[in-house]
């Protein structure tokens, strides 16, 4: 509950902030030039740390609102460049340019400042003692179909053919037989995602991971027949809503061309919202408060920023521009096949940020690095495997061929081939697993080949290492059967036997709720997105309009005269006098 303040007493402490911030930049200035002179550097720091105090012990004394908004914040010269102290701002205030200079200040190298600050983050939440949501997703004996119509004739869509192909729905017509066909996609296949690991996702095209992706995260086309079951944390799909729960990144991008990058990226952020992030926040703010804990100004900051709801622009979004590597094209138009925009690697980072910068706390991404380099491709999946390590978040990714060290990034790897799970668990034992099969991947091949390799049935006999044995073809039902007998499948079905508790699930895990913002903000955010784009596209509607007045104009001459004169009568009478 937010404290009784009247408004005579919050002005006095922003006054009072305004004044400690003050002291602060002006001792800050004038031990550093006595630095430059002497070796006080000790006396300096303790200094500045105890006005930096002062300023913290005010902030406290603020109402819970105010105090959720308010934070320590670099303070820089008119030349923007020298930080000359801290002073108090509210986080929601923060302009763009010193929401790009704060970032610019975090990262300076992004695999190793983004893990540096992601600990920071976890050993703040740590230290007062607040758990963070995680999502556990289970399918058990999962099995999707798809019926399709089997046409037995003429080959050649000719208009006869469609026609008796549209009457043979209410009459059997001599020369077509026709039949609907059942198409098992996934058969019968059981795991666990685990929060705090990174899973990889392998096969062939066509066996079926795809539509793996989109049956745990709940967007599976309403025609296909789904059998077995899917829960989050012991709930089941029709218990919550799956697709605010987890994020599916599907492997087409498909955005508004006339929209920047940022523009985008901010828009899915608003809608979004922050789901758990305000909650934690306050939780995590009030128990630093009963401690007396003085905390990291930057990550202060960071952490209330990203907690606000109903921001146009948010700092989460500019966080992502620079972990994704497109903070270099922020201000550049999406385009499309007819407008000049970012390039398709670019447009394949973007459908990944659109997802990544919500609240979800499960993702579900289906070939993420379709023309990406290697680099790039490393660079994003380390920052995920950061995530899921540090944040405890549920991550599954689809790759069709990853470099060796991207490979190497995962914790668990799961191969599907023909629709069925040849291998489900820790990527450090997979090979052990190949190898009691009777295949061993040569040291200059790469696993992931490998493993796509060994499973097909034309490069199988090249991985062959029992001499004393004729090989013989192995094929994806043995090889599952061997999975399931293993040690690994056993401990994985001995998992799967003990349910999970919905008692211990965070209540902040899982989203019980469709939107994540009232419906007052979800208008206005797409009104303010729809007035953008008219903007953006005022030639055309200025050109219809004058089009539009230009006909009416023409049309409203046919009216001029609606009434004929009948004088006409007297003129033709006088002549016959």
């Amino acid at each position: 509950m937010a404290q009784l303040v009247g408004t005579d007493e919050i002005e006095s402490l922003r006054i009072e902030l305004m004044e400690i911030g003050r002291s602060l930049r002006s001792s800050f200035r004038r031990h550093t030039s006595s630095f430059r002179s002497s070796s006080g550097l000790s006396s300096v720091k303790d200094e500045v740390d105890d006005e930096r105090a002062m300023q913290w012990k005010a902030i406290e004394r603020l109402p819970t609102f105010e105090r959720l908004r308010s934070s320590l914040f670099d303070e820089y010269d008119e030349s923007k460049v020298d930080v000359e102290g801290k002073r108090v701002i509210d986080v929601t205030q923060i302009g763009a340019v010193e929401r790009r200079m704060f970032i610019e200040k975090l990262f300076k190298h992004i695999e190793n400042d983004n893990l540096r600050l992601l600990h920071k983050l976890r050993k703040q939440i740590d230290k007062v003692g607040v758990k963070l949501p995680t999502v556990e997703a289970r399918y058990n004996n999962l099995r999707v179909e798809a019926e399709c119509v089997v046409v037995h004739g003429r080959p050649l869509p000719t208009l006869w053919n469609s026609l008796k192909s549209m009457l043979s729905v209410f009459a059997k017509l001599p020369g077509l037989n026709s039949q609907e066909a059942n198409i098992t996609i996934i058969n019968d296949v059981s795991g666990i995602i685990k929060p705090g690991r990174t899973t990889l996702l392998l096969g062939p095209p066509g066996c079926g991971k795809t539509s793996l992706l989109k049956a745990l995260s709940g967007n599976l086309d309403k025609s296909l027949k789904v059998g077995g079951e899917v829960s989050y944390n012991g709930y089941k799909l029709e218990e919550f809503v799956p697709q605010k729960t987890s994020a599916y990144i599907s492997q087409y991008d498909l955005h508004i061309p006339e929209m920047t990058v940022r523009e985008t990226l901010d828009f899915a952020a608003c809608c979004q919202g922050v789901g758990g992030r305000s909650e934690i926040m306050i939780d995590v703010s009030r128990r630093k408060k009963q401690a007396g804990i003085v905390p990291d100004p930057d990550i202060d900051t960071y952490m209330k920023a990203i907690s606000v709801e109903g921001q146009e622009t948010s700092l989460q979004t500019d966080y992502i521009l620079k972990i994704l590597g497109l903070d270099i094209c922020a201000d550049t138009l999406v385009g499309d096949a007819m407008r000049r925009g970012i390039s398709g690697g670019q447009k394949k980072r973007l459908t990944t940020g659109e997802m990544i910068v919500g609240p979800t706390k499960a993702l579900f991404m289906d070939e993420i690095s379709n023309g990406l380099d290697s680099s790039t491709t490393y660079q994003i999946v380390a920052c995920l495997q950061q995530l899921a390590h540090i944040t405890d978040a549920t991550i599954l990714v689809s790759l069709l061929q990853p470099a060796p060290e991207t490979f190497e990034l995962f914790d668990d790897v799961i191969l599907m081939a023909e629709g069925k799970i040849v291998y489900h668990g820790p990527r450090s034992h997979i090979l052990e697993f190949f190898e009691d099969c009777g295949f061993r991947c040569p040291g200059r091949k790469g696993v992931a080949d490998f493993l796509q390799e060994v499973i097909s049935r034309k490069d199988q006999a090249q991985y062959w290492h029992r001499t004393e044995q004729t090989y013989s073809y192995i094929s994806v039902n043995i090889f599952s059967r061997k999975f399931k007998e293993s040690s690994f499948g056993k401990k994985l079905d001995e998992e799967l036997s003990k349910p999970f508790m919905k008692s211990e699930s965070h209540k902040n895990a899982i989203s019980f709720s469709v939107y994540s913002l009232s419906k007052w903000e979800l208008f206005r955010a797409c009104m303010s997105r729809e007035f953008l784009l008219m903007k953006r596209n005022s030639f055309i509607y200025v050109f219809k309009l004058t089009q539009l007045f230009i006909i009416a104009s023409i049309t409203m001459t046919v009216f001029l005269r609606t009434r004929m004169d009948i004088d006409v009568i007297i003129y033709l009478g006088s002549l016959w006098l």
